[in-house]
């Protein structure tokens, strides 16, 4: 049998961190095992959907390489399919209409709850004749749920979880309108796209016992669940947006991450293989069970992810690094986009720059001095080395500097060290404020890489600007 998986948004909103270790997880299963991913939009309810949002889920999935193997499902435009099934069980006896009003079952609630009972359909119109229908009312269709017994479910995380039916009740699976309800549509879009194994939240583990009821009763095979514990923050409260519950594309846009180091993070969030903490996609296909996903809720740990994205930044290739900063770049230094030459400096000083940087936000920051023409600002520390300079170090620098017939890093090592002795200072009292004057900053790669990268006109031309 080939593992079918699916993961199955609804477009309400961005494609949220929860949502997208729900993805990867179904996504690596059906690697590993040679299977297929299927992607459903559940866009039923349609005053909160909105294209925007599915535009944003496509989007983010693309951006961390979860690709669907088929062309996705969109819900809504098989909603007579749904009405279709339930006419079905209505045939068989397996459903039936009720009628009661909202105030009835309103009553019907408030009854259960004054003496103790668990709020739920009492069965009013299960065996009643349809003769009996008042006239006017728009019947929903309900379900027959088993009165007796228990339900059953061996779950590939939660293990055998039972279920007395008795706390089942016919729940409604098709409005009074004719649209389906949400339960039906997930049990027929499941068994139509022959998704084998459902890989979810285990908030949904509870619908895994009402959605076998339609199983049981069209005589459908049911899937293998497994319901994954949901993503907590650092304090053990559910994830919220103060936690780190943003949509991947900030992730993305705002906080720097790249989606390798994105995934690997989400993989290790409730699942693990020994004491590897950086682990490929290769790898991750080929190690990956959902039967190794822990029961215990995963917490969120920000300073984690950004380690974690720093090893994989120092991993990266130069070029697609650049590729990455350079609009981030050029909008902080005022300008539409970076010329090709700006984008060789910066891959001949991405060797070091990367490995001081754990986001492409810093990554960015910490660039940006490399394709200014001079040095646009001086942050304070850089500022007071500046000012804390001996008098005429910097003309002396130029000088040496400017008589260099070669600019190797050899050469401008030696340069930088004679002025260091003519001042009788050890080195770091000069490449102190000579790394200030040439990047604005108290911190930057090696001082004699930057010069190199910088060339010496550009070199020269900074120093020269505080050489007064």
């Amino acid at each position: 049998m080939t593992v079918v998986t699916r993961f199955a948004p609804s477009p309400t909103g961005f494609l949220h961190i929860g949502g997208a270790r729900t993805a990867l997880y179904n996504w690596l299963y059906a690697k590993h095992t040679g299977g297929k991913f299927l992607l459903r939009i559940e866009d039923t309810d349609r005053e909160r959907s909105t294209p925007e949002a599915v535009d944003a889920i496509f989007d983010g999935l693309n951006w961390l390489g979860l690709t669907a193997d088929e062309e996705p499902t969109f819900q809504f435009a098989r909603r007579d399919r749904h009405a279709e099934v339930a006419q079905q069980l209505l045939d068989a006896g397996k459903a039936y209409y009720c009628y009661c009003s909202p105030e009835e079952l309103t009553a019907m609630r408030e009854k259960a709850r004054a003496e103790g009972r668990p709020m739920k359909y009492d069965g009013t119109w299960r065996d009643r004749d349809a003769s009996e229908a008042p006239e006017g009312v728009k019947p929903v269709v309900r379900v027959k749920a088993p009165l007796e017994g228990d339900g059953v479910i061996n779950d590939q995380v939660q293990g055998e979880v039972r279920v007395g039916n008795e706390q089942l009740d016919d729940y409604v699976i098709l409005r009074g309108d004719g649209t389906p309800t949400y339960m039906l549509s997930v049990v027929v879009d499941d068994h139509d796209m022959g998704v084998t194994n459902v890989i979810r939240g285990d908030d949904h583990l509870t619908n895994a016992f009402r959605q076998k009821v339609i199983y049981d009763a069209m005589g459908w095979e049911v899937p293998t669940f497994a319901h994954i514990p949901l993503i907590h923050g650092p304090d053990g409260a559910k994830l919220s947006k103060r936690h780190g519950a943003l949509g991947v594309d900030a992730y993305r846009d705002e906080m720097g991450f790249l989606p390798e180091a994105l995934n690997n993070y989400l993989l290790r969030l409730g699942w693990g293989h020994g004491d590897d903490e950086v682990i490929s996609a290769e790898q991750a296909i080929e190690w990956f069970d959902i039967t190794d996903v822990g029961k215990g809720a995963a917490r969120f740990d920000f300073a984690k992810l950004t380690n974690l994205n720093g090893i994989y930044l120092r991993q990266a290739d130069d070029k697609r690094l650049v590729d990455e900063i350079a609009p981030l770049i050029a909008k902080q230094i005022g300008v539409d986009g970076l010329d090709a030459s700006q984008k060789e400096i910066l891959i001949n000083g991405m060797a070091g720059l990367k490995e001081r940087a754990k986001t492409l936000i810093e990554l960015a920051d910490s660039s940006a001095f490399y394709v200014t023409d001079g040095v646009n600002s001086v942050n304070e520390k850089a500022q007071s080395l500046i000012d804390g300079a001996p008098e005429g170090l910097f003309k002396e620098l130029a000088n040496s500097l400017e008589a260099l017939d070669s600019w190797t890093e050899e050469d401008v090592d030696a340069s930088v060290r004679a002025i260091a002795e003519k001042f009788e200072l050890k080195l770091g009292k000069v490449a102190q404020p000579l790394r200030a004057v040439l990047t604005g900053s108290n911190s930057s790669p090696g001082i004699f890489e930057v010069m190199i990268v910088l060339g010496k006109t550009q070199t020269l031309k900074r120093i020269r600007h505080f050489d007064a």
